[in-house]
């Protein structure tokens, strides 16, 4: 699968999952915030569809304001909560850089959704129970373990000094290969 494709969703994700999503990226976009879909939603657009309650987004600096003392708020018309459904919003670090340097992300149905690379990478940051398991599914789903590798080679300045995620990866990659 070269690019992602909401629709794979729309039969098996609740509808008001999705509503939110678009109506959250429509306010971003509104709003001139830069964001790609990442999480639950992300990895089914990708392939490997599962249930979600949640729409995540991987947003640029601008949906926050930077107040005295530190205090850091989101900026108004920011959504948080769309018709009962949870919209996490990941603030950009010098992981989401990476992403939202892209001029033109990849969209499916007018949604911009995060590359299967850094999809992946985020992952593996997180590297909780449901992480490891997307990344095995999206794997064992034909995804190119080269170009992750490769990816994930080229960025290490990003994230070197944390957690080997180049040996998490290869860990993944060998289950998914058992599996």
């Amino acid at each position: 699968m070269k690019v992602p494709d909401f629709k794979l969703l729309e039969d098996a994700v609740a509808p008001r999952i999705l509503d939110a999503a678009r109506a959250a990226s429509k306010a971003l976009t509104a709003a001139g915030i830069r964001h790609v879909l990442i999480g639950g939603l992300a990895v089914g657009a990708w392939g490997y569809i599962r249930a979600t309650k949640d729409a995540d987004f991987l947003v640029g600096p601008e949906a926050f304001e930077q107040h005295a003392g530190g205090i850091v708020t989101f900026k108004p018309g920011v959504p948080i909560e769309i018709g009962g459904v949870p919209v996490d919003l990941l603030m950009v670090d010098r992981v989401g850089e990476l992403d939202m340097d892209q001029e033109d992300p990849l969209k499916s149905r007018g949604i911009p959704i995060v590359d299967i690379e850094l999809l992946v990478y985020l992952k593996l940051v997180a590297f909780r129970r449901r992480d490891k398991e997307d990344v095995v599914a999206l794997l064992k789903a034909g995804h190119n373990d080269r170009e992750i590798r490769t990816f994930l080679e080229n960025t290490r300045s990003f994230w070197a000094g944390s957690h080997d995620l180049l040996d998490r990866f290869e860990e993944l990659v060998r289950f998914a290969d058992e599996d």
